[in-house]
């Protein structure tokens, strides 16, 4: 317990002291223009009550992240607290922070625009491509799970579709009804589905962690949380899976995504003020770093240990939900429990449509097709929507999410770089982005070497090499940008 309340405090002061600095670096002024006031146009440019921003960008960055991620990522041990509250203060907090300041100062434009001014027009066209790739892989994601995990609750004989898919009737027929809510939330106005529904859902996932918490305080002779006391990792079969890297895209969403730098631009065209930055963007990222380190938590305690916790993820094939059902029925009752698989679903669905909602905006903005029209949204939008029917079709979950772990953390590297490189034009401190950038890319490098998902070399020493070598290369192209803007290092 003694860890976990370390760990729940420095969350909440570095929202008070990091994120302050964060704040004083940017250059935060409630003076300066926001897009929601110069750029409206009553759609994506709309100004909302910071609370309500608040909400949606809590639902947007969540989805099942923090609960599920956090969930699996405890098998590693009590070293998952470590990487929740490190990186979710120093890395993710502080990523989704200057990433939607950047956008909040450029008119709101999307994440690629963004890095394409700081990273070159190359980097700019990758990012592009592969933005609107990940969003629709996310948004694919998120359409099939919840799909599934409904249907599961019908009381129905399954039927199989067809010899190439396991997904039965039931879950064709509320993925169709899913798809038809998604479609609506893409093409309609910020306020009129989002606006609406995302605060009561973003209360619904506090109000799940916070009783979560409640028992953990109030039952902590029955719950023990374990304690951090080495660097060990614990996960059943830590040879193939190491801590480096991965536990550090297991646990993404509770301690740092990229996917979160593509969701502030919708945010940053919503804010009404400079100064509700902070509690929008670092804020949001340090109450999803809370929830994921609550989630752990109870992982490791309800099972009694992380050894205990290894054992019921393989009894029950790594189904991340079947566990979330198992804890919530125990300590919160049936009909409780239904509630928060009902709040999973719904986390998994607020991301899945502001995915393809993120998409159409990319797109527009490479495109430089307005969105005010509803036929040029619906232009844009159709192929994003076809694409991802496509892939839930095509590709089986496990290894959707296991390239989408990658590209997510791959996303947060580039965009780690892209703030160094805006801090340097700034002369601000750049250690702040690329301490966090360096580690990452390590990370993400050392990922394609040794992950079974993709090489999975036998020969660590190599391997960690390779990567070494490889995250040593970026550092040079990236400190040549900087130098080709005449700027240097703080």
């Amino acid at each position: 317990m003694i860890t976990f309340l370390i760990c729940l405090s420095a969350l909440i002061a570095a929202y008070f002291t990091y994120g302050k600095y964060l704040e004083h670096v940017c250059e935060i002024d409630s003076n300066n223009p926001v897009p929601s006031k110069t750029m409206y146009d009553g759609v994506d440019y709309l100004p909302m009550p910071r609370w309500k921003v608040f909400l949606i960008q809590l639902l947007n960055i969540a989805g099942l992240g923090p609960i599920f991620g956090a969930l699996l990522g405890a098998a590693y041990g009590p070293v998952a607290f470590l990487w929740i509250t490190l990186g979710g203060i120093f890395m993710g907090a502080m990523h989704d922070f200057v990433a939607g300041v950047i956008s909040l100062k450029n008119n709101g434009v999307s994440l690629p625009e963004i890095i394409g001014k700081y990273l070159g027009s190359g980097t700019r066209m990758f990012m592009r491509i592969f933005s609107v790739l990940l969003m629709v892989l996310v948004g694919a994601v998120f359409m099939s799970q919840p799909a599934e995990l409904i249907a599961s609750n019908i009381d129905i004989e399954p039927l199989q579709v067809n010899a190439f898919s396991s997904m039965t009737w039931e879950v064709i027929t509320v993925l169709a009804i899913i798809l038809i809510y998604y479609i609506l939330a893409t093409l309609l106005p910020i306020d009129k589905i989002i606006g609406r529904l995302y605060p009561i859902f973003g209360l619904a996932l506090l109000l799940m962690a916070l009783s979560i918490l409640f028992i953990l305080f109030t039952n902590s002779d029955t719950y023990i949380i374990p304690e951090l006391t080495s660097l060990k990792n614990q996960i059943a079969n830590a040879e193939q899976y190491p801590i480096i890297p991965m536990l550090f895209t297991t646990i993404a969403c509770g301690a740092l995504s990229g996917f979160h730098a593509t969701q502030s631009p919708m945010m940053a065209r919503c804010i009404t003020s400079e100064k509700q930055s902070r509690s929008i963007f670092y804020g949001a990222m340090i109450s999803e770093s809370i929830i994921a380190l609550i989630w752990a938590a109870i992982a490791m305690a309800f099972w009694n240990g992380v050894e205990g916790l290894n054992d019921a993820i393989a009894q029950n094939g790594g189904n991340a939900a079947k566990l979330v059902n198992i804890i919530t029925e125990t300590i919160l009752g049936s009909t409780l429990s239904k509630v928060v698989i009902f709040g999973v679903i719904a986390c998994a669905i607020t991301s899945g449509d502001t995915a393809f909602r993120c998409a159409r905006l990319i797109v527009s903005d490479m495109c430089n097709i307005e969105q005010k029209s509803f036929a040029k949204r619906v232009v844009v939008s159709l192929p994003l929507f076809v694409a991802g029917i496509l892939i839930i079709f095509a590709l089986p979950f496990q290894t959707i999410w296991s390239y989408f772990a990658w590209c997510n953390q791959t996303l947060a590297v580039i965009t780690l770089w892209c703030i160094t490189v805006y801090l340097a034009q700034k002369n601000k401190p750049t250690i702040i982005g690329s301490i966090p950038a360096i580690i990452m890319t390590y990370v993400c490098t050392s990922y394609i070497f040794i992950s079974p998902m993709m090489l999975g070399m036998e020969n660590r020493a190599l391997a960690y090499t390779l990567a070494a070598a490889g995250t040593l290369s970026i550092c040079y192209l990236i400190y040549r940008r900087i130098q080709k803007t005449k700027k240097t290092y703080c």
